[in-house]
């Protein structure tokens, strides 16, 4: 099992944006990672993935604004976020795609209208 913390969340207006990170207490080469984020009242849902060889997957309604990166040396990932909107409002956390590490507690996003 690793830990995984996450950091970089706020309170920003819309069109805004926000960079996150995720370090890993363990290696993540070789694995496909994720951002999730779970907004208040609904079930968490994935935001973004990328796997071992740096390619990315987007959630439709992030397409385009959200950009997904990752440091090996570092064992980080990392999310930009442009052009934020009032419904990213969420707590945001990465976890591996598959074989999921227990979850981090996430940082808060807020984006104002």
């Amino acid at each position: 099992q690793g830990q995984l913390v996450e950091s970089g969340g706020g309170l920003v207006q819309a069109g805004g944006s926000l960079r996150l990170s995720c370090a890993a207490s363990r290696s993540i080469v070789f694995n496909s990672m994720g951002w999730y984020r779970q907004a208040p009242g609904k079930q968490r849902e994935s935001v973004a993935t990328i796997d071992d060889s740096g390619s990315t997957y987007y959630a439709d309604s992030v397409k385009g604004r959200f950009t997904f990166s990752r440091d090996n040396a570092k064992n980080t990932v990392y999310l930009q976020m442009n052009s934020l909107k009032p419904e990213d409002t969420a707590i945001y956390y990465c976890n591996k795609v598959f074989g999921q590490w227990s979850w981090g507690q996430g940082t808060q996003v807020t984006v104002s209208s």
